[in-house]
């Protein structure tokens, strides 16, 4: 079965101040074990800011390194997902249900992506 890397894009500079609803916790939860019990989840996790980050570039034959914050960055990866599917139909599906599970007022994206195996 392919696996799939599923990245969740934030917009770090303009994040909600409030925080999630009571019940967002045990809805999340309750997904993730669902997709867990399913045989699907592989890996997940959210990252830190990017404010503890350090790009490393190639360019010129040369490596360069950028400590965060990337403040020129307006998206960037706040965490993703390692599913293994039987399709590309599932895991969207999966990330959908993901997404609808944050408050209406947040804004996130998701990117889907198929590995290429070797």
């Amino acid at each position: 079965m392919p696996r799939f890397l599923t990245m969740i894009r934030i917009d770090e500079q303009n994040q909600p101040t409030e925080g999630f609803p009571a019940d967002f916790e045990q809805r999340m939860g309750a997904l993730l074990e669902e997709i867990t019990k399913a045989g699907v989840m592989l890996d997940t996790a959210g990252l830190l800011p990017t404010s503890e980050a350090t790009r490393v570039s190639w360019s010129g034959g040369k490596i360069s390194y950028t400590d965060g914050p990337f403040t020129e960055t307006k998206e960037v990866v706040g965490g993703y997902s390692l599913s293994q599917c039987k399709d590309k139909a599932e895991a969207i599906e999966w990330t959908k249900r993901f997404l609808e599970i944050h408050p209406a007022h947040w804004n996130l994206s998701a990117e889907v992506r198929e590995i290429q195996e070797m």
